[in-house]
């Protein structure tokens, strides 16, 4: 349905190849439901298609979803925010705020044992958490075979679904008995940076990173529905989230909405993957950075922050091995993925945005004016995108009218 005028240059025609490109994915199994946004020059396209659980009611615009490793550019705004504020330095050690941080030890090389290492050649600062170049991450070495990799998941920093969920004060005592895997700025790592963000976010603004975002992200921008759990009274617009039975084939329940792992307030306001949201409010959050960090009479950040969140951050050595996740055209910014070079439809430079792990996929493309959201709860099972993903971008992008 078009809930604006046909103003922002999308062909009606055209968008109704998206409905029925989505409705096949849902009517194949892929997915239960979903929720599709493509927002363009004010004018706004959304597909409401499936059910929000197996046998459940029909998905709404207003069903809620775990939008995971969306998160991501969240947290790295409500950093900004500090920023400009003069509470943080993009250059500034952390070790003030996170003395579990200071002094890091760094292995001789990736393959060493935990214990054989050189000093840190310099502290480890907000920029590097932003950038994901702090030293600690995902290594992107399947199956796993360094010692480092061993030690993260027996700290409980094993990638996969299951999120951390210790008291950020263990959190960061677990993370502080780690080495770095490599020099502070040295390589770009996936994840852990946004994690550790959340946890200096709270410390330095005296107060948890839920309400922050909350006084300075979600209620300027009337994201009513975007927090870390959801209530009791919401819990009928919350999807159910699956994963794929690698014995059967099928997709079984991964996370309930009624007794799951966001029915209560967590131990962890994860920076990283923790957020549930809506099209609609995560639309405003994307309309906000779109606008150069202002919606309607809410400004929640200069036009230089968004600018320089949403700019590419890595020279070419940082993003060594990290091919898995950014491919041949992508790079990264602060907290969000940059696209650097054209080699699909929807590969745009100056494209911004990232995917979650939980089935949902968000990009802004400054030069079309256009922002795309697709909604949906299965886990993804690849770190390439899934199939309902390239369709809904396709399908975005050629809806071009102009």
């Amino acid at each position: 349905m078009l809930t604006a005028c046909e103003s922002g240059g999308l062909s009606r025609a055209r968008l109704g190849r998206m409905q029925e490109v989505l409705a096949r994915h849902v009517a194949e199994g892929g997915v239960p439901g979903l929720v599709a946004l493509v927002s363009r020059r004010g004018e706004i396209h959304v597909e409401t298609v499936g059910r929000i659980a197996a046998g459940g009611a029909p998905m709404q615009r207003d069903s809620i979803f775990r939008i995971s490793s969306m998160t991501k550019p969240v947290t790295a705004a409500a950093a900004m925010i500090l920023v400009e504020e003069c509470r943080l330095r993009l250059n500034d050690p952390v070790d003030r705020w996170l003395p579990e941080l200071a002094d890091r030890k760094v292995l001789r090389a990736i393959e060493s044992d935990v214990g054989d290492t050189v000093p840190a050649a310099r502290a480890i600062t907000l920029r590097d958490l932003l950038t994901f170049r702090l030293g600690l991450g995902m290594i992107p070495v399947f199956p796993q075979r360094y010692p480092i990799q061993m030690a993260m998941a027996d700290a409980g920093f094993a990638p996969g679904p299951v999120f951390p969920s210790f008291p950020p004060d263990e959190l960061m005592r677990r993370y502080g008995t780690l080495p770095l895997a490599y020099q502070p700025g040295e390589r770009w790592l996936y994840n852990t940076g946004s994690e550790i963000l959340g946890v200096l976010i709270a410390r330095v603004a005296g107060t948890s990173l839920a309400r922050f975002m909350q006084e300075r992200i979600f209620a300027p921008l009337g994201m009513k529905d975007t927090a870390f759990h959801v209530p009791p009274l919401k819990r009928e617009r919350f999807a159910t989230c699956y994963g794929r039975d690698h014995a059967t084939g099928a997709l079984k329940v991964f996370d309930d909405p009624v007794d799951g792992n966001y029915a209560t307030p967590p131990v962890f306001e994860n920076g990283s993957a923790g957020l549930v949201s809506t099209a609609d409010d995560f639309n405003a959050f994307a309309q906000m950075l779109l606008n150069g960090g202002r919606l309607g009479t809410e400004r929640i950040l200069s036009r230089p922050s968004v600018e320089l969140m949403t700019s590419d951050q890595l020279a070419p050595a940082h993003r060594q091995g990290s091919e898995l996740l950014l491919g041949g055209a992508l790079s990264w910014g602060f907290g969000l993925s940059v696209c650097t070079g054209r080699n699909d439809l929807c590969q745009v430079p100056g494209r911004y945005g990232w995917d979650g792990g939980y089935g949902t996929s968000w990009h802004s493309d400054p030069r079309e004016e256009m922002t795309g959201i697709l909604l949906t709860q299965r886990l993804l099972d690849a770190p390439q995108p899934p199939p309902v993903f390239t369709d809904f971008w396709t399908s975005a992008y050629q809806a071009i009218d102009d």
